[in-house]
């Protein structure tokens, strides 16, 4: 359509700018309110109008009476004038409709994340991530650097190598993980909230978190504990685990002997993983030279840990893992088995409820807990009872069960 010059005159201004910005709501429109309008401005409405003299500086406005007019004038209504003058007119509350359903759409995602959905702890870091809104108020920009984020929680535990190798490795950028860039803290705030600890504070803390992640951690500190581990072959390491194993006495694994000895494996069909160096002790008292494989995590697996269960299940051997039943003990158990695909060991609610009714009291409080994805009544019958039960009090019937599998038995 042609808009007549005199509706694009300049003192006419405000009017058309007010109408756009109602009309963009959304909203029904019946009336627009025009404020502190000059003489001259008045006078051009007062003309538009055909009224007999100037509107006050502060002048509401029908939209019905503009329509007549506008219609009289230019053969449009006041919608289609407005348009053409000011440029296409939008839908605010649908675009903010549109908006929300883009966030809440990128919030499940991310809730339902496999990474997510196998370790719960993870979820305190998604409710911390949606506290802090969109990067540059985009979506597609904040899916973009989640989407990194959990590809590197993902590849984690490392073996030991540099940050820049392995953030190479991971994003193809070796600068990617360097400090204070904003991937860089999304991922140390997940390996905090994994841990149940704070966010890191300081250079050394976050270094700390690193290390604990099999990055830039000394590959000769990071050791695992192991007993009755007989793997075949004849590299050093083969050998000196079967030498320990037949002498009934635990051994402790390098990180750096692990990545020197990559075709490690073991003949056998199952493997027990424990959380507590007092339960392969125990093992190791009461079997020894007949003691089942076993694995130790020494509370929360670091890199050398994991690198050896990945290498026992890579065959087939089956990882069966038991911990403390409380808030830190349900979050390394997730760990190992979305880490490993090791399967609960004497770890369900059931368990658990057993354990309290044979264990005596007082029992310590569980901390805070985190969902168990094996079970999900486990977390809500230890917060009900507010009891930790730890892996020692049910050494017993762990021992049981190696028992059944311990040679001669």
């Amino acid at each position: 359509m042609s808009v007549p010059d005199r509706l694009r005159a300049a003192d006419l201004r405000p009017l058309w700018a007010e109408l756009h910005r109602r009309f963009s709501t959304g909203v029904q429109v019946s009336r627009v309110t025009l404020k502190d309008l000059d003489d001259a401005q008045r006078a051009a409405l007062a003309d538009l109008l055909g009224m007999d003299r100037y509107p006050p500086a502060t002048v509401s406005l029908s939209v019905a009476r503009l329509d007549a007019v506008l219609l009289e004038i230019s053969g449009s209504d006041t919608r289609t004038v407005t348009e053409e003058i000011r440029g296409p007119i939008g839908d605010r509350a649908r675009d903010r409709r549109e908006q929300e359903r883009e966030r809440d759409e990128l919030w499940a995602w991310l809730e339902r994340h496999p990474v997510v959905a196998a370790e719960p702890a993870l979820l305190g870091w998604v409710a911390d991530v949606r506290r802090q809104g969109l990067v540059s108020a985009s979506v597609p920009a904040t899916r973009a650097l989640l989407e990194k984020a959990l590809r590197v929680l993902a590849a984690l535990p490392s073996d030991g190598r540099p940050l820049a190798s392995f953030a190479t490795d991971v994003l193809g950028d070796s600068h990617a993980l360097d400090d204070g860039h904003r991937l860089t803290g999304l991922v140390l705030r997940a390996l905090a909230a994994l841990q149940g600890a704070a966010p890191p504070g300081d250079a050394q803390e976050r270094r700390a978190l690193w290390q604990d992640a099999g990055v830039e951690c000394d590959a000769l500190s990071t050791t695992v504990l192991v007993a009755g581990l007989r793997p075949p072959g004849r590299g050093v390491l083969a050998q000196t685990l079967r030498l320990w194993a037949d002498a009934g006495q635990a051994s402790v694994v390098t990180l750096q002997q692990l990545s020197d000895s990559p075709d490690l494996r073991l003949d056998v069909p199952d493997v027990r993983v424990t959380e507590n160096p007092t339960v392969l002790a125990l093992a190791l008292r009461r079997f020894g030279d007949r003691c089942p494989p076993l694995v130790c995590s020494s509370g929360w697996p670091n890199s050398a840990v994991i690198r050896l269960l990945r290498a026992i299940g890579r065959d087939g051997t089956a990882l069966h893992y038991h911990g403390d039943f409380d808030g830190e003990g349900l979050r390394i158990a997730a760990y190992v088995m979305a880490k490993t695909q090791a399967r609960p060991w004497r770890m369900s609610s059931s368990d658990y409820k057993a354990a309290l009714d044979v264990t005596p009291g007082p029992h310590p409080s569980p901390g805070r807990v985190t969902e168990a994805p094996w079970d999900g009544g486990l977390a809500q019958a230890l917060t009900a009872s507010g009891a930790a039960i730890l892996e020692e009090a049910v050494a017993d019937a762990l021992l049981a069960d190696l028992g059944a599998t311990s040679p001669g038995s």
